[in-house]
Formats: structure tokens, C-alpha cells, sequence
């Protein structure tokens, strides 16, 4: 009670009117600028502030009625996140108890920052008690300083010492986590640089792994074990070695598996993502189909995870040429009721997907209602022929692969003129627009595609390609999510398919 009332005073002298906050009961109301605002937010309506300003007021972003209601919305929508309802099943137990303690810590600072120490204490004691459960250090941390003030100010001896104990032990582990924090991000700015760009890559990341693994061994934190498999994992990819990449993934998901209690279903993802990631690098199909079907049993169907997932297993079905069940699996995911809501460069992705699948059924002369099991538009070749193809600058690889694959349908058609024209503006792509390092592979298969241009199309007029399809050869295809790495058919099949095409 005494809690109580301490509490009550602070509410009592400074509570607000109304908390303004977005609940079911307030998005009912229609008639609103606010959900207006927050309706097109979340239906992805509206990609900048001239887009809304214009919805909304049919002004400009400076005007004053949208910059209030935008200053007015921010403040509304942040009120909101103290009151999210993390008890869906979707969260796991780790992350409620997270969100709980972070937000439950917030109360206690206005608790402190109101003098209301007695109730600030009472409030961190039973943050510690789930903190410790789950090894939160930073929080224990926290609470640890707050609870050894308030004994020495109590004269409470011994819990006094059961804090600073706390304090001791998890500090040197918060401190340790940071540490593997640290590694793993530095690995990340090298991701997707190749160890000849960069010098001393390789030995650094070695040097991280195994400090990872000391770590490990000395501190018993998810934190610590998550970062050390996930930069073991990355050292195996960048290596290219991905049997041991794949021992990594079994490792961590045999660590979820005995740690139920700092499970997290963002990071057994992560680890299902990689596994995929090998098997289409491998062009293991049987495998790559045994782990796809099982991970997807786990996976958030419509989530952006899901969608990144069914990329890569899209990816090793075209690979492998399995293609009736690559049908499959792009039919399932723009079938998903979530694909409308995905942002751009997803829909994109699956919109480049769809062409190049036209072109597979077309040349395997597959039945093309495959195609339109999805409520979507009927794809007509010769609408795609004739886009100008206007790709932003970021979605460069979009336009060439989208220019690539113009040509092949070309080529079917023997429409020599407008496939001069194709092949001369990925030229003026290679030559001025696309750097030599990230765009290596694309650039050497326009290379070919200039040969073939010079040889008149004939087959048999053919010279020097030998140097450019055997530096594909030697630097195969290689994709770590970056979309300059994106490459729906493999450069060297697509060459394959070319020569076999015009004969």
C-alpha cells in the first residue's frame, strides 16, 4: 500500500487529460486525419512526405496543417509502443520478458526522477527477479546500482552485498557481450567485400572467430553464442565454404534447442536462412527441399523473413532446373495474402522473378496457365519487350537483368534490330555505369552478348569468348542478399541457353 500511495501522488499531481495513443477503439473512428495517416502508413501508401501531404491536405510537406498533424502523429504513434501487446504467440518468451523489463525500467527512472524511491525499488526487484531468469545483463546491471544505492541508504547490509555481487559477476559478461557485439559488426562492414579488396580480411575475421570462441567458454550468454555462430557462419560463406557453414547452422540450432529459455525465433531464422543460402550455392536440391520444407513448418508465412526465404529456395529450384517446382514456389508466394504489403524492392524482386519464369515456360514449352494461378496480370511478352525499363539508380541490377532478358526473348523472335539496340545499351551500362567490382559477372556475360553482336549472331563467326565465359567460370555466382549479386539464371547457363538458342 505504501507503494501505492506514493505513486497515486505522483499520477495526482502531474497526470495529462488524455492519453493519446492508437487502440482499436480510437482506428473505429473513420473520420480521422490521424487514421487517415496511419491507415496509408501501413499500407505502404506513401514512400515520402510529398506523397502524404498531397493524400492527405492536397498541399505541399512545408505547409503548417501537414507539419502539425505529422509532429502530432509522431507524438501519438510513440505513445503507443508502451502499451503493444507482446503476448502474441509470435513472441517468445525471451522477447516479452525483454520488452517487459525495458518498459518496466523506463517506469522506474520516472519513478526516481519523481523521488518516489521506495516504489522505484520495489519496481526494480522484480524487473532482477526476470532479468536474471533470462540473463539480461545490461538490465541486471542496472537494477543491481539502483537496489545497492537504495541499501547502503537503507542500512541493508547483506542485500546490499547480494547486489554489488550481481553487479561484479554481470558486468564483466555485459562487458564481454559488447565485446562480441563489437566483432560481429565489424565483420558485417567486410560482409560483402571479397578478401582480395580487402587486406588482412580473412586473418581479422579468424582472429574475431576464435576471440568469439574464448568468449564463449568463459560466459554463459545467448548474446555471445548467437554473435560467435553467426561470424563463424559469415567466415565459412565469405570462404565459400559451405559444408562447414552448414555444421555452424546445426551447431546454433542445436544451442536454440538446448537453451529453450533464450529462445528467439528472429535468430533460429537467421540460422534457417543461411542453411538455404549453402544449398543453393552448392546446388544441393534434395537437401536444399528437405530443409525448405521443414524450416517453412517454422517460419511466419506473409513475414518479410518468409519472403526472403522463399527467394533463396526459388533461386535453387531455377538453379538446379527444377522448374515445375520453381512454379510452385513462386505461385505460393505471391498467392500470400501479406505479398500486397510487402515494400518495393520485395514486389520487385518477384515481378523480375515472374519474367524470367515467362521465358523458362515459354522454352520448355510448359502449359502458361502454370503461371496465373495467382490473382494477377496475364504477363505479356510483348509488353515486356517494349519497357523502357526506368529503374532508380539503387535497383540498377533490376534494368540489366530485365535488359538480359529482353534479349533472350529476342533472340527467340530472331528480331535482330531491336536486339542491336538491347545489347548496345548494356554496353553503355558496362562501359560507364556499372563498377567493376560489384558488377564483375554481369559485366563479363555483356561482354559475351558484344561478341555474339559482332559475329553477326552466327554461331559459327564466334571468337573470343573463351576470355570472358571462363572468368565467370572462376569467379562462380555468389549472392549474399545484395542485390548486385542477384542472379536469376546463372550468367553461364544464360550463355548456354544463348548459343543454344541460335542454333
Amino acid at each position: 500500500m505504501k507503494n501505492l500511495i506514493e505513486i497515486s501522488r505522483i499520477v495526482t499531481k502531474k497526470k495529462v487529460k488524455k492519453i493519446e495513443i492508437f487502440d482499436d477503439y480510437t482506428l473505429r473512428h473513420k473520420n480521422s486525419k490521424f487514421n487517415d495517416f496511419y491507415n496509408a502508413l501501413t499500407s505502404n501508401k506513401f514512400k515520402n512526405d510529398r506523397d502524404a501531404a498531397a493524400a492527405l491536405y492536397g498541399c505541399s510537406p512545408q505547409d503548417a496543417k501537414y507539419r502539425q498533424l505529422k509532429s502530432r502523429f509522431r507524438k501519438r504513434i510513440l505513445n503507443t509502443l508502451f502499451f503493444l501487446d507482446i503476448n502474441k504467440p509470435s513472441n517468445s518468451s525471451y522477447n516479452r520478458a525483454y520488452y517487459s523489463c525495458n518498459r518496466d525500467w523506463t517506469l522506474v527512472k520516472i519513478l526516481l526522477s519523481n523521488r518516489a524511491f521506495h516504489s522505484a525499488a520495489s519496481m526494480a526487484k522484480q524487473i532482477l527477479t526476470i532479468a536474471l531468469k533470462y540473463r539480461f545483463s545490461d538490465i541486471i546491471v542496472n537494477c543491481s546500482r539502483l537496489l545497492r544505492d537504495y541499501c547502503s541508504n537503507n542500512k541493508m547490509d547483506k542485500d546490499y552485498e547480494i547486489y554489488d555481487g550481481y553487479i561484479k559477476e554481470f558486468s564483466e559478461i555485459l562487458n564481454a557481450e559488447i565485446r562480441s557485439e563489437e566483432l560481429y559488426q565489424r565483420v558485417i562492414m567486410d560482409y560483402h567485400k571479397t578478401s582480395s579488396r580487402v587486406d588482412g580480411l580473412m586473418e581479422r575475421i579468424n582472429t574475431y572467430c576464435n576471440t568469439l570462441v574464448s568468449l564463449s567458454e568463459q560466459f554463459d550468454s545467448p548474446i555471445i553464442h548467437y554473435n560467435m555462430f553467426l561470424v563463424w557462419c559469415m567466415r565459412f560463406e565469405i570462404e565459400k565454404g559451405y559444408d562447414a557453414m552448414l555444421q555452424v547452422c546445426t551447431q546454433a540450432e542445436q544451442y536454440i534447442e538446448d537453451n529453450p529459455v533464450y529462445y528467439q525465433k528472429e535468430k533460429l531464422i537467421t540460422f534457417y536462412g543461411k542453411k538455404m543460402s549453402a544449398h543453393l550455392h552448392m546446388k544441393d536440391y534434395k537437401m536444399g527441399k528437405i530443409n525448405a520444407e521443414k524450416c517453412l513448418t517454422r517460419l511466419p508465412e506473409g513475414s518479410e523473413s518468409w519472403f526472403i526465404f522463399m527467394e533463396y529456395y526459388l533461386l535453387l529450384a531455377i538453379h538446379t532446373e527444377n522448374y515445375i517446382h520453381a512454379l510452385a514456389i513462386f505461385n505460393r508466394a505471391i498467392s500470400s495474402s501479406e505479398f500486397k504489403k510487402q515494400d518495393a524492392l520485395i514486389k520487385e524482386k518477384w515481378t523480375i522473378f515472374e519474367a524470367y519464369l515467362k521465358y523458362i515456360i515459354d522454352r520448355q514449352k510448359f502449359d502458361p496457365s502454370m503461371l496465373q494461378k495467382a490473382k494477377r496480370k496475364v504477363f505479356r511478352v510483348s509488353k515486356f519487350i517494349n519497357n523502357p525499363l526506368q529503374y532508380p539508380k539503387e535497383y540498377r541490377i533490376f534494368t540489366i537483368l530485365s535488359l538480359i532478358l529482353q534479349v533472350l526473348f529476342l533472340i527467340e523472335q530472331r528480331n535482330y534490330t531491336e536486339l542491336e539496340e538491347r545489347i548496345e545499351r548494356l554496353k553503355q551500362y558496362a562501359d560507364r555505369k556499372l563498377k567493376k567490382d560489384d558488377y564483375f559477372r554481369p559485366i563479363q556475360f555483356i561482354r559475351l552478348l558484344q561478341m555474339l553482336r559482332k559475329a553477326k549472331y552466327q554461331i559459327d563467326e564466334l571468337g573470343n569468348t573463351h576470355k570472358y565465359y571462363n572468368r565467370l567460370l572462376e569467379q562462380p555466382f555468389f549472392y549474399r542478399g545484395a542485390l548486385t549479386e542477384l542472379e536469376i539464371i546463372p550468367y553461364e547457363k544464360l550463355w548456354e541457353i544463348v548459343l543454344d538458342s541460335l542454333r
